[in-house]
């Protein structure tokens, strides 16, 4: 028993592909190879349902139950089941005594002891009082010339770069 467990975990023994039985696959490239080999092979990727204790485990969908019952990996998941349901009734968590950190900022007060206005592309900013309530933008100004405007988007080419 020892040594078909020890066997089971070599990561370079050869597995047998459930979708082709001519793909010898080395037991630490498996998990891989079974994901893009179910791809390739859909027919019998319907044929084959996945035991919930081993995922290497592919099965006929018609054993799928008796494999449940009899499955070696079954038993590892239930001992760690029992350990830990034993574990919890042994072990109290200690509640923490971490508490929050004091905190000395006030954004909104920052925000009115503010004492230059914020900088806004396009815009011109006269007011006197500089409070973000107060803040009233006179008018727009383009440097542009009357019946020109700014393209929606730049040409694939610029005209004052030479390409050679």
């Amino acid at each position: 028993m020892e040594d078909t467990y020890i066997d089971s975990l070599d990561p370079e023994k050869l597995l047998q592909c459930p979708y082709d039985k001519n793909h010898q696959i080395r037991a630490c490239r498996f998990p891989y190879h079974l994901i893009k080999c179910r791809k390739n092979h859909p027919d019998v990727a319907n044929k084959l349902a996945t035991c919930p204790f081993n995922a290497r485990h592919q099965v006929p969908r018609a054993e799928i139950s008796h494999h449940i019952s009899s499955c070696d990996d079954k038993s590892c998941i239930e001992q760690d089941v029992v350990n830990q349901t034993r574990n919890l009734g042994q072990e109290t968590l200690a509640e923490s005594t971490w508490q929050c950190p004091p905190c000395d900022e006030d954004w909104d007060k920052d925000l009115w002891e503010q004492t230059s206005t914020p900088f806004v592309w396009g815009t011109a900013n006269f007011c006197g009082n500089n409070s973000p309530a107060n803040n009233i933008v006179m008018e727009h100004k383009s440097n542009l010339a009357s019946g020109m405007r700014v393209p929606k988007s730049l040409p694939y080419v610029l005209p004052w770069k030479n390409s050679k």
